[in-house]
């Protein structure tokens, strides 16, 4: 991997893996993360790719590109090459491998009845997967990061990746701002939880029951509410109390939860107000999730 302190470095993730992995998943929630994301790129043309959108200085300063068994008659063991030329660009590179056991692989295709990639040459599905790890062994061995996504669900791996791929783009500490609903559990990894129950629920509202924290009607109506006000106006300082000595400790990286009962209302509010908040102190590297809205 090449690294660079420098800031206006643009940044490439290369993600790879077993078809079924998650692959898509992850792309998908690094568009969401504001990267410029190319599905099943040819790898040959990584290099190519690459400077186009990095021409005359009109960077993006996310990039991320697919690339896996789909590369039909290239081999993939000269991917480091390609990648060396993407270095040479001036460009930050993270190869991110997605692995999952054969078992749980199995029951995915057999669950959404996709076909596998090597499908077209005959081959059983189990048969398909051994083939397709002999052809992603270099690429596996390469890897900076190895996911394996056999114990996660669609939600675990979206948090999975904005943890460990779309934080940490900005010096000092990353923060994420989750919400969900105590109903269907705590997230596994919050480093704190603020219930959020206790505050008044638009849910009694018809006029806002449809609607989520991120709408302005329920925005408007909360910020109304006195309690609501103390309940941020303390949050808030315990963040600005707190967050520094972790900084100075050797975190990367703080999940703050907030959980109400049906996690559309109150905590993604208070997600968005309290993420906002840090924003506003000059932290860069804020990100938010709302685990009952995706």
């Amino acid at each position: 991997m090449v690294t660079d302190s420098a800031p206006s470095r643009p940044s490439l993730v290369v993600i790879s893996g077993l078809s079924g992995s998650g692959k898509s998943v992850a792309l998908n929630t690094l568009e969401d993360l504001d990267y410029n994301c190319v599905d099943n790129l040819p790898a040959e043309l990584l290099p190519a790719f690459v400077e186009s959108v990095t021409r005359n200085g009109e960077a993006h300063p996310r990039l991320a590109v697919g690339i896996d068994v789909r590369n039909r008659g290239v081999d993939l063991s000269q991917l480091p090459e390609w990648l060396s030329a993407v270095g040479a660009l001036g460009v930050d590179y993270t190869l991110v491998y997605f692995d999952t056991r054969d078992e749980i692989l199995l029951k995915r295709y057999s669950e959404t009845r996709r076909r596998h990639p090597l499908s077209h040459t005959g081959l059983a599905l189990a048969d398909a997967i051994v083939l397709e790890r002999q052809v992603l062994r270099p690429v596996r061995a390469i890897a900076d990061h190895v996911i394996d996504t056999s114990e996660l669900n669609v939600h675990q791996l979206r948090r999975r990746v904005i943890v460990q791929l779309g934080a940490g783009q900005q010096p000092g500490l990353s923060l994420l701002f989750e919400s969900f609903a105590y109903k269907r559990g705590l997230p596994a990894d919050a480093d704190f939880v603020f219930d959020a129950r206790c505050l008044p629920n638009p849910h009694w509202d018809s006029r806002l029951r449809p609607l989520s924290g991120r709408d302005a009607a329920v925005r408007e109506h909360l910020e109304a509410q006195p309690e609501v006000r103390e309940f941020v106006q303390q949050v808030a300082a315990f963040l600005d109390a707190w967050l520094p000595r972790l900084e100075d400790g050797t975190r990367s990286y703080v999940t703050i939860a907030f959980g109400c009962t049906g996690g559309r209302h109150r905590s993604v509010f208070l997600a968005e107000r309290l993420a906002r908040h840090c924003r506003e102190q000059g932290r860069e590297d804020v990100l938010t999730f709302h685990r009952e809205l995706e």
